[in-house]
């Protein structure tokens, strides 16, 4: 079912006014810098962010263009300005996302025998390959991941990786691990605009126990390696993987724009031959 995003509940203080100058702030343009590029008048910039002028639907979404604020968040500053919002924010299940979801389960298919994910803006997980399952539940037992991790209709692998109960205990180089991604969920949320959904999930991840020390300890040294991998173990078992990740370009739907496919490759080869010879068949 196709339906328009409406982002969060709009407070009074939420106006457009207060969202034009937030977003410009975040991406440090000064009025005269936001006037330039979007061929808008400086005045008319000024005008905008004190409220003494209304703007248009169509400079709503000039402006948003121009600032590059992410489809949720332009939904939110339309409805800000008293427009109804038009990207619409679609189910994945939906059947107008068939042609979607075979070119994510072809990609997802084309990484084995090695592990790859589809995940939400949250960190939610919608679609794995049977590689990723088994990494999954190499570590963790079927029904625990079922019964402890899967809420609101997924599993978070945020949580998942945070905590004690889920992969932390066997991710070698946990710390620096969650200082990293503590790090990138705040760039992330920075990136898009406050949300409450976000600013939720990180908060949680800094209550697990240990969290909120080490992310007031962050940045206290410099990495020399090239890339950061993820390095589990369990008894004989040990495996280190790097990751990338893969956008779908050009959304006008805010599921689509929100997606995210993440490959782990080996970063040795023990890993490689140590996979092969303990996961495949």
């Amino acid at each position: 079912m196709t339906q328009l995003s409406t982002g969060i509940h709009l407070k009074h203080t939420h106006s457009f006014s207060l969202l034009l100058k937030q977003w410009r702030n975040q991406r440090s343009l000064s009025q005269l810098d936001l006037a330039f590029v979007s061929q808008v008048s400086q005045r008319h910039i000024s005008f905008l962010e004190s409220g003494r002028a209304k703007p248009s639907r169509d400079m709503v979404l000039q402006l948003a263009t121009v600032l590059e604020i992410p489809l949720r968040q332009q939904n939110l500053m339309l409805s800000a300005a008293g427009f109804a919002p038009i990207h619409t924010e679609t189910d994945l299940s939906a059947p107008e996302m068939s042609s979607v979801r075979k070119a994510l389960e072809f990609m997802l298919r084309q990484q084995e025998p090695y592990p790859a994910i589809v995940v939400d803006r949250y960190w939610n997980l919608l679609l794995s390959n049977k590689a990723a399952t088994r990494l999954l539940t190499t570590f963790i037992n079927p029904t625990d991941l079922q019964d402890y991790f899967y809420r609101d209709g997924a599993v978070n692998l945020m949580q998942v990786m945070f905590d004690p109960l889920g992969l932390r205990p066997f991710v070698v180089n946990w710390e620096e691990l969650a200082e990293h991604l503590l790090k990138r969920l705040q760039r992330e949320v920075l990136a898009e605009g406050k949300h409450q959904q976000s600013h939720i999930l990180l908060n949680q991840l800094i209550n697990y126990p240990g969290v909120s020390e080490l992310w007031h300890l962050s940045n206290r040294s410099t990495q020399n390696a090239l890339l950061l991998t993820t390095h589990f173990q369990r008894d004989h078992l040990e495996w280190k993987f790097f990751s990338t990740i893969a956008t779908l370009g050009t959304p006008y739907d805010v599921t689509l724009q929100e997606l995210r496919i993440e490959y782990l490759f080996p970063a040795d080869e023990a890993t490689e031959c140590n996979w092969k010879k303990n996961i495949v068949d």
